[in-house]
């Protein structure tokens, strides 16, 4: 994993410190008006969940037609979270990592440090956009980024997320209200995977689960990853998301 350092995590208590920390993250790729922002992915600035969960919701109820759509890349302290119509069975055995029940689809997944996390703010109805498609396109620019790094990844209608040889490397779960996107996907760049252990992911008892690091071979340069992984993910999410017209002058 990414070495850490000695600052405080960073806690989000209210709308404004996260305007404040909004404002001051970097926007990586300005694409017409597609903007994605790229926070501090050190395991010692990890974000609580639920703040950057309600900012996302905020962002959705007050945005209006003319809004850019964002992706933000980040990582999360250690949570559980359930789908909408998450079942208890799938948590096996939490312990100290808190389970949140949340308003995405999908069953159970872990986020942590060394998962990079895209939350994806698309405005579909503007774009034109199916919900189908939109998943398709988020399941690619994963593929696309796997496949810089010399790994082939598939995804499966059944069970959306990207795999390789079968073990699930990114987890997908979205939310579409007033015809706008929020949650998004989850990619174990380079983190601790024993906790996926506690849970059956996504809902299937015994699907294995893989990251990156893992994938790649034993003399491979392996620092920065998780920064490599956001620029990559970034520029392959705007570039996908364009090819749908995301960002043009016209939306």
């Amino acid at each position: 994993m990414t070495p850490g350092d000695n600052a405080t995590h960073v806690v989000i208590d209210d709308a404004g410190q996260f305007t404040e920390l909004l404002c001051a993250t970097p926007i990586t790729h300005h694409a017409g008006t597609l903007l994605v922002r790229r926070f501090d992915l050190r395991p010692s600035h990890a974000l609580d969940y639920v703040p950057m969960w309600n900012a996302m919701r905020e962002f959705t109820a007050t945005r209006n037609e003319e809004t850019a759509d964002q992706i933000w890349l980040l990582t999360h302290k250690p949570v559980f979270t359930q789908g909408q119509a998450g079942k208890p069975e799938h948590l096996l055995n939490t312990a100290e990592i808190p389970v949140l029940q949340i308003d995405r689809g999908g069953q159970v997944t872990y986020h942590g440090p060394g998962q990079l996390v895209a939350y994806v703010l698309i405005d579909v109805r503007r774009a034109g956009l199916g919900v189908r498609e939109l998943v398709e396109c988020i399941e690619l620019s994963v593929i696309d980024v796997l496949a810089q790094f010399g790994i082939v990844g598939e995804s499966q209608r059944k069970a959306p997320g990207v795999y390789v040889k079968g073990a699930k490397i990114a987890a997908l779960g979205l939310r579409i209200r007033h015809g706008c996107s929020y949650h998004g996907l989850s990619f174990n760049a380079d983190m601790d995977l024993s906790p996926f252990r506690r849970i059956n992911p996504c809902g299937y008892e015994g699907m294995p689960v893989t990251q990156l690091r893992e994938l790649l071979p034993v003399n491979a340069d392996v620092s920065d990853l998780l920064d490599r992984s956001a620029q990559l993910l970034g520029s392959a999410l705007a570039a996908r998301l364009g090819n749908l017209g995301i960002g043009s002058p016209r939306h």
